[in-house]
Formats: structure tokens, C-alpha cells, sequence
């Protein structure tokens, strides 16, 4: 089967730092689909893997989002079937979905939009996953919950802020105040339904005061390590922060004297680990699906930039490694 992959660390204008090859088509286990590719998105992670984590044995493929339709199961599959059409975001411990066809555990697999095409839906599931566990588990706020408390949302407008925003709005009652620094992200986030907006360059600090606000949750999702000290000062005592990014160093001690929790939220953790309730991301993702379906969540697709290829491929990496894409860019499948 046609893939694209990377065979050396190093940055996306080198030569061959990416590249399509003839790779083996994917052996099932038990609990696993083999998905024809049809839409596949590009995300963080995909980049600071390329230029993190040196292929042992081959090139490897990345890609960790995928909509497609399921051509063959394995001996234990019990939710899925030849032909339906399924959405994901794959386990990064395993060989990635810039390829014709890709093996996935069915247990974090949902059923795709039907209201959506492939590459549209392939937009969906990593921040979906990510957003979800982060405010339900990381955060800890309740399904409903949240009246007259609120939440800051610390890079809203790009892919995981974008679902964050809206799913607080939709199952919470959280006030949800979002950063955004650029006319065109302020509008974003206030088209996902954010209360407020507040601009993180410059001091979150006096901002949420002329707000008068004083949020009791704090979601980073970039810029941490900047940001750190200022959310440590505005949010409430017993708060509770969560972040996504990979900040070098924090003074945690900081936030002892207001009593305050710390949270990662890393969407890969329970596929990564086998975790007993790994199926949850599963029945999430069905969640997600039907509130699509429903009109209940907007699609944080910007951009499609066309059908699987290198250049594509190289182009949606350079994007998203500048820190300015808005919401997501997607890609159809390889032929579609």
C-alpha cells in the first residue's frame, strides 16, 4: 500500500523529510479494524514527532486522525462491521493514518458524522478526545455542572480550544472566557460560543480583573511555561488547572498556598497503557458523532488542502509548526 513516513529527525524544508513509500499492508489483532483511509488531519503531535522521535527500523508513518471505511475486522471485533464508516484518532505507539490502510483498536473508534465527509470528519477526534477528557477528567467539572463558575481557556482558537470552548458551552454551565490575539481568532473563538474574549499578549491578569472574573478552572493549551505565573495569580484558591502542552519547568511550589491541582491531559495515555476503560473513548467519540449529527457542534475545519500527497502533506506540517492555523487542516485520502 502507498504511505507516506519519514525515515530521519530534522525539520520539514529538508530534503525527503518526508516521503512516499511502499509499506506493508497492516497485520490485525484481535480487537483491531483494518480502515481504508478516506480523510486524515494534521495536529501537533504529528510534527513534534517528526522532529523528535528517530525511526528505529524503516520509515515510519505518521498521522493520528482518520475517517474511513472499515474493510476487515479482527477475530474479537464486536462494534464495528465491513463497510460501516468509523472516525479516530489512532495510538501513537503504533504506526500512523497517512497511508492507504491503517489497523486501529475498534474500543477508540466511533461511528462518523453521517451528516459530514471523510476528510471533514477526520477533523474531529483528537481534540474532540482530548477536550473532552480534559474538562470532564483533568478539570474534573461535571456533565451540567459549573453554575456561576467559569473557565480560561488559554489558546482557543486553534483545534482542541475550538471543541473545548464549545463542548463547555454545550455541557456545562460554565462562563468560558477564551485568548485569542488576532482579528481573525477573535472571531473564531466567538463564533464557538465564547462569553469573552481576552488577548494573551498582553496581561491576563488585569484583563480578568476588568472582567471581574476569578476563574476556578484554567485550561493552557499553549504557551505554559510563559503564561504560568499569571494563572497561578488569577485563578481561585482550590482551582484547578489543566495543560496539553510541554512547558521545560514550573514552579509548582507556586501553587501551594492556594491549594491548587495540576492536571495533564494526554489523549494517547489509554491506548498507550491498555487502560481498563479504554472503551470510553469509543462511546465518547459516538457522543461526539451524534452531537454533530444534532447540529450541536460547529466543525473546526479551516482548510482542506486537497488530496494525500508529499508536497500536501509538507505543506500542512509548515502550517501547523508557524502556530497560526485556526481550528483544523484536513486532507482527503490517498486517491480520494
Amino acid at each position: 500500500m502507498k504511505a507516506i513516513g519519514y525515515q530521519k529527525t530534522g525539520p520539514i524544508e529538508a530534503d525527503n523529510s518526508l516521503f512516499e513509500f511502499e509499506a506493508a499492508e497492516p497485520e490485525l489483532k484481535d480487537h483491531d479494524l483494518l480502515v481504508e483511509v478516506r480523510g486524515i488531519s494534521v495536529n501537533p503531535v504529528d510534527t513534534k514527532i517528526r522532529t523528535l522521535r528517530q525511526p528505529e527500523d524503516g520509515p515510519e508513518i505518521l498521522g493520528w486522525d482518520a475517517a474511513g471505511i472499515v474493510r476487515a475486522v479482527g477475530s474479537a471485533v464486536s462494534r464495528f462491521q465491513v463497510g460501516d464508516e468509523v472516525f479516530y484518532a489512532g495510538d501513537v505507539t503504533r504506526a500512523g493514518t497517512n497511508a492507504e490502510f491503517h489497523a486501529v483498536d475498534e474500543r477508540i473508534v466511533g461511528r462518523k458524522p453521517k451528516s459530514l465527509g471523510f476528510a471533514e470528519a477526520a477533523g474531529f477526534p483528537l481534540t474532540s478526545i482530548t477536550a473532552w477528557e480534559l474538562l470532564f477528567e483533568s478539570l474534573a467539572v461535571g456533565e451540567g455542572q459549573g453554575a456561576g463558575q467559569s473557565l480560561l481557556v488559554i489558546g482557543g482558537a486553534g483545534g482542541v480550544g475550538s471543541m473545548l470552548i464549545q463542548l463547555a458551552k454545550k455541557l456545562t454551565q460554565l462562563k468560558v472566557i477564551a485568548t485569542a490575539s488576532r482579528p481573525e481568532t477573535i472571531a473564531w473563538v466567538k463564533k464557538m460560543g465564547a462569553d469573552e474574549v481576552i488577548n494573551h499578549r498582553e496581561s491576563l491578569v488585569e484583563q480578568m480583573k476588568k472582567l471581574g472574573l476569578q476563574p476556578r478552572y484554567v485550561a493552557s493549551l499553549t504557551a505554559t511555561e510563559e503564561h504560568f505565573p499569571a494563572i497561578v495569580e488569577l485563578i481561585q484558591p482550590r482551582g484547578r488547572l489543566a495543560l496539553i502542552d510541554d512547558p521545560k519547568g514550573l514552579d509548582v511550589n507556586s501553587m501551594k498556598p492556594k491549594a491548587l491541582s495540576l492536571s495533564w491531559e494526554y489523549m494517547f495515555a489509554r491506548s498507550m497503557f491498555q487502560m481498563e476503560d479504554i472503551e470510553s473513548q469509543h462511546h465518547l467519540l459516538n457522543r461526539v458523532s451524534s452531537m454533530v449529527d444534532a447540529g450541536e457542534l460547529l466543525s473546526t475545519v479551516t482548510n482542506n488542502l486537497g488530496t494525500l500527497s508529499v508536497e500536501r502533506l509538507k505543506e500542512a506540517h509548515l502550517q501547523q509548526e508557524s502556530g497560526r492555523v485556526i481550528g483544523k487542516n484536513v486532507l482527503n485520502g490517498f486517491g480520494v
